[in-house]
């Protein structure tokens, strides 16, 4: 398992809701910002999208895509600053635009996703606000959502299936993508196209609760010990062990947030020895204890759901 697909699964990504739009000008889609990441592509005409600036609106044509992350309200429309509906007043208003012959209408997909943890947020943190990829002939995000847009449009026996596999693979694609074109990718990712720390990287996330040490791992790379650390602290920003700390840190939160496992469980996952070195290591990193800060983390889960009259997080689509 490479480390994208590791962060991937580690935030149980999922494909929430996708829908294919047909709608004749004019049109004017508004989405919340409550939607943790959301993916638009156009099939057919032209589409306009921004979040509080249409000035500063992105146009999309036929064959390319923008995902958005989640925080202020962002608008999809036939052009900048058209009046934009919720999508239930946008579902009524549309409901009768699908006609084959009608060249003046869009047709677009419209998709959300979940992530969950730290591992999510620390995949969405390193995404820009708003990402445009061009999906050319010849290029797999192309074909994908060629083949979305004819499930959509056409129900067949297992479409659902088909969705959430053809889903999974359009989010890699795309968070692949912005990863290796962006100069603020993470840095885990483009340490992990180094050959000289891909393995030990790989190790340390295949098996956080192995007790490993700075030559171990400088083993496993094939390097000495003093050129691992220095090209680790070099590609990293940190030491090799603090890395190791964090991550163990990172699974440590999103067990404790699950609420299932018991501390001495979560300690033998991240590579303590008991789950009192496991607290005393929380403590210093946290300055609180596993327990009190599990406490708050559900007490906040319920509070989150009493403000939002649902344990869900309200996405709708079209």
């Amino acid at each position: 398992m490479d480390l994208l697909q590791d962060h991937l699964t580690r935030a149980r990504a999922s494909g929430g809701v996708f829908a294919r739009t047909v709608a004749g000008p004019p049109w004017g889609l508004r989405l919340a910002g409550s939607i943790q990441l959301s993916l638009h592509a156009v099939v057919q005409g032209r589409a306009w999208l921004w979040l509080d600036d249409p000035q500063a609106a992105l146009e999309l044509a036929p064959g390319e895509l923008a995902l958005v992350r989640g925080g202020p309200d962002h608008h999809i429309a036939h052009e900048p600053a058209a009046p934009c509906l919720d999508p239930e007043e946008f579902t009524a208003r549309h409901a009768h635009d699908e006609h084959p012959d009608d060249r003046r209408a869009t047709v677009f997909l419209c998709g959300a996703y979940r992530f969950s943890g730290d591992v999510g947020e620390g995949l969405l943190g390193a995404l820009p606000q708003i990402l445009p990829l061009s999906a050319a002939v010849g290029d797999p995000l192309h074909d994908i959502v060629a083949v979305l847009s004819r499930e959509l449009s056409a129900p067949q026996p297992g479409r659902q299936t088909v969705l959430d596999r053809l889903l999974d693979i359009l989010l890699v694609l795309a968070i692949r993508t912005s990863f290796t074109t962006s100069s603020s990718a993470p840095r885990w990712f483009r340490a992990s196209a180094d050959p000289r720390l891909s393995a030990a990287l790989q190790a340390m996330h295949d098996d956080a609760a192995h007790a490993w040490t700075v030559p171990e791992l400088a083993a496993v790379s094939g390097l000495s010990r003093a050129a691992f650390a220095r090209s680790f602290q070099r590609a990293l920003g940190q030491a090799p062990m603090q890395y190791l700390t964090d991550w163990r840190m990172t699974l440590a939160r999103d067990y404790l947030r699950n609420g299932q496992p018991t501390l001495t469980q979560v300690a033998e996952r991240t590579g303590y020895a008991s789950p009192y070195a496991f607290a005393a290591a929380f403590r210093r990193h946290h300055g609180q204890p596993p327990g009190l800060w599990r406490q708050q983390q559900a007490e906040r889960a319920a509070l989150s759901a009493e403000d939002t009259g649902t344990a869900g997080d309200g996405v709708h689509f079209v």
